[in-house]
């Protein structure tokens, strides 16, 4: 063969690989198939590159082992697996009931695109009781959507007893389960349907990869998933798959770290005369901390509290003096981050009230001491300013 052949067909690397802690890498959008007839016999036989190589596969095994699901399917973010799953299990004429403390683009999806395409979209307030929630059913009604707890006022809802509810009506239940990262809160051990977490924020735990996923027990409904993802070609690196993989690995040290942490800070703020209300379910005391003892083995580092009366201007003071908390929106990486929720609870149809202004916190894995030294001075600065 002329060099130029003997150059592309060289290296193919059909050798055995030796064995490694992690899967390999396979970077390739062609598979090449063993014989003529597995050309188009798509039961047996991955055909192309995006429906997943070795680490793709190795990380929806582990997801589906920590969820306790007949299988998982991944998608390029958090949203996407929100999206992808509600356009997989959705059609025109359906309805669907959404707690109305869900992520701000759920909201903007269910708006903007599922009613545009025919779904009848209903806001639900997230204090209402499980039977109040199905009351609100119809004959349409196909599905419940679910935040608990919600990641920017922090209402919880018994999952488990709207779940059974909705199986005796015939009504599908989706929950974002991103706060218990698949590991503190387990949906489908309670009876939900599809658990869809953002693997981008703890999974991920290093704030440098996109990615989500949506699993289930009910090998119909993990068909619809995989339909869908094979329908709207959405597709993930194995690069990030193999990043995905390897911040799982350090989810249960991580998560436990900044969640005591997390309740140690709650409970120092919620002492501080600056302050008028800690929101954390599972501070003794708060509203729905024994639904938490109850369904939870732990807390993540993201929590919420209220100021005293103070202006917005006092309100970016306080941000602006933080040193050690970085000002942004995403949450679960190794870094302390701080908001204020305020101008996110504009869209929303049933808006809880506040002695203050509506603050959220993510306690990264700093220094205790820092973190609290940090929040003090700027509660000094807040202070000042609100008067």
């Amino acid at each position: 063969m002329q060099e130029e052949t003997r150059l592309i067909h060289a290296g193919a690397g059909s050798q055995d690989l030796v064995r490694t802690v992690g899967p390999p890498i396979q970077k390739g959008s062609t598979v090449l198939l063993p014989c003529a007839a597995a050309l188009y016999d798509d039961d047996n036989y991955l055909t192309y590159g995006r429906g997943g190589l070795a680490a793709h596969e190795a990380l929806k095994d582990a997801l589906a082992e920590m969820e306790g699901a007949a299988g998982v399917r991944l998608y390029p973010s958090g949203l996407a697996a929100v999206t992808g799953a509600l356009l997989a299990l959705l059609q025109a004429g359906d309805d669907v009931l959404v707690a109305d403390n869900v992520y701000k683009p759920t909201r903007r999806f269910c708006d903007n695109v599922l009613k545009r395409y025919g779904v009848g979209v209903r806001y639900f307030d997230p204090r209402l009781p499980p039977q109040a929630v199905l009351d609100q059913a119809v004959p349409a009604t196909r599905l419940i959507v679910m935040e608990s707890p919600g990641s920017l006022t922090f209402e919880m809802q018994d999952l488990a007893a709207v779940a059974a509810l909705a199986k005796g009506r015939g009504v599908l239940t989706l929950t974002d389960n991103t706060w218990g990262a698949g590991y503190l809160f387990k949906p489908l051990e309670h009876g939900v349907d599809i658990s869809v977490q953002a693997l981008t924020k703890y999974v991920g735990g290093h704030s440098d990869v996109f990615m989500g996923s949506a699993a289930a027990r009910d090998p119909a409904l993990v068909q619809k998933l995989d339909d869908g993802v094979l329908n709207l070609g959405w597709a993930v690196s194995a690069e990030d798959a193999y990043q995905m993989l390897r911040g799982l690995r350090t989810l249960p040290a991580r998560l436990k770290l900044q969640g005591e942490a997390a309740l140690r800070i709650a409970a120092w703020l919620a002492e501080q005369p600056e302050v008028a209300e800690v929101i954390h379910p599972a501070l003794p005391g708060a509203p729905d901390h024994e639904l938490w003892k109850r369904d939870y083995s732990g807390a993540c580092g993201l929590f919420g509290f209220v100021l005293r009366p103070g202006s917005m201007a006092a309100v970016d003071a306080f941000l602006d003096a933080l040193r050690v908390f970085g000002l942004g929106f995403s949450w679960g990486g190794f870094e302390s981050l701080a908001i204020g929720s305020d101008p996110q609870l504009g869209k929303r149809s049933f808006v809880p009230t506040y002695a203050g202004p509506l603050m959220r916190l993510h306690i990264g894995l700093e220094a205790e001491a820092d973190l609290i030294a940090d929040l003090r001075q700027a509660l000094d600065v807040y202070a000042e300013r609100a008067g």
